[in-house]
């Protein structure tokens, strides 16, 4: 065989074996294998696999909470971009109900609906941070969960800046300097004098 006739046999061979890209050997979704036992072509995804990005072993960050209770200690440092975007999404997620300080007293309660606890009450002061996380993630009473539309690092940026207006209006006098409390003081006015008692 000639060069030529090699060449022109080869390109017969090879046109015969065109395959078009609208016609590639693949399952197309939902249609059925005999490959595999089940029929299916879509295989089920392996036990225990977790999409990448989204492995949450941290159970106090991801969760707010461990197997001995709520998370007590926020676990990310506090930074002022931090309150910042607490306050932030705190007035997108919880205003509308809890108010911009935090007292229940928010448009949707002026509307009619259920008014929530105040923040600023002793139950609510005394809850570990863990347990606002928590509450944000899964909801309580009447509130939805918010999980889908507020990821795990605003909840805690929220939740600190939860617990900053609860020290807003709560703060030791301790906790403040010298010029604070004398300024203070001087923003109460003067102490109104004591009731003379008769008895």
């Amino acid at each position: 065989m000639t060069v030529r006739g090699f060449v022109t046999l080869a390109a017969i061979l090879l046109a015969a074996c065109r395959q078009d890209m609208h016609d590639q050997p693949k399952y197309k979704p939902l249609r059925s294998s005999e490959i595999f036992g089940d029929k299916r072509s879509a295989r089920p995804l392996v036990e225990g696999t977790v999409a990448r990005g989204t492995l949450r072993e941290d159970a106090g960050y991801y969760a707010g909470k461990t197997k001995d209770g709520f998370v007590t200690e926020l676990p990310v440092p506090v930074t002022a971009q931090l309150l910042e975007r607490g306050q932030t999404q705190f007035q997108v997620f919880c205003a509308p109900c809890h108010g911009r300080t935090g007292r229940g007293d928010g448009m949707i309660v002026k509307r009619g609906f259920k008014q929530p606890s105040s923040y600023h009450v002793d139950r609510l002061r005394q809850m570990p941070i863990g347990y606002f996380y928590d509450v944000i993630t899964i909801g309580f009473g009447a509130m939805p969960d918010y999980a889908a539309q507020i990821a795990p690092a605003d909840r805690w940026a929220i939740a600190a800046y939860v617990r900053t207006l609860q020290f807003s209006q709560h703060a030791p006098a301790e906790a403040l300097s010298a010029e604070e409390r004398a300024e203070l003081e001087r923003s109460l006015g003067p102490a109104a004098p004591a009731a003379e008692h008769h008895p």
